[in-house]
């Protein structure tokens, strides 16, 4: 893709943008706190510090934008060096100049294989290389954490934001509803209720005299 900005505006652009309270973080916390759910915020207790945590139903919620973490972007791993050096040296007059020129075009041929955009994610052509690899880190970080919360009995709710948009907000959230309340019933169904066995005294009943 093409970047039409300079490198001065996308750097101006890019730096404006907020970490917290983001627009699609408050399109969240509006329908849940309009439909009774209490929760905290980017609690720093929790692993990843979820942007909205609900500690009743023992879930996360991580509602992600979809450039910054690179939603449905494919990442493939770097080549071997030795790929990139594989180009024989040809006949001519100067032959080291050749090799460089075939090394530069396969290396730049890779690197645009390495990335595929997906369509609610297209990394900028201007310093390519550092979105991606700001990007691949991004990614990385938040598998570990999600790993980390599963393992100690977290639910996890990975809410993108072109799952917000107007014609899919009420479906996305009904979605993450039904998901709340499958967990919270998953907790507690396991749960046997203790009866009174034969060594144990029975208690009296409603309609029973007590003297």
């Amino acid at each position: 893709m093409t970047d039409t900005m300079t490198p001065e505006q996308r750097h101006r652009c890019m730096s404006h943008i907020k970490g917290l309270g983001t627009k699609p973080e408050l399109k969240v916390r509006r329908w849940l706190w309009k439909h009774g759910y209490r929760y905290r915020l980017n609690v720093k207790s929790v692993p990843g510090k979820p942007d909205i945590v609900l500690r009743t139903y023992r879930t996360a919620i991580f509602v992600n934008g979809c450039f910054w973490h690179g939603h449905g972007v494919r990442m493939r791993e770097r080549g071997n060096a030795s790929m990139c050096e594989s180009a024989e040296p040809q006949s001519g007059n100067n032959l080291q100049d050749i090799q460089d020129f075939a090394r530069v075009e396969l290396e730049q041929e890779y690197k645009e294989r390495d990335i595929q955009n997906s369509k609610c994610c297209k990394i900028p052509s201007t310093n390519r290389e550092f979105w991606v690899n700001k990007i691949r880190r991004n990614q990385e970080r938040d598998q570990k954490n999600y790993r980390i919360l599963q393992e100690n009995g977290w639910q996890v709710i990975v809410i993108w934001e072109c799952q917000l948009k107007h014609n899919l907000l009420e479906h996305t959230m009904r979605e993450v509803e039904l998901l709340l309340n499958n967990n919270l019933l998953s907790m507690y169904k396991h749960r046997p209720v203790p009866y009174p066995t034969e060594d144990e005294p029975s208690l009296p009943m409603a309609a029973e005299s007590t003297f």
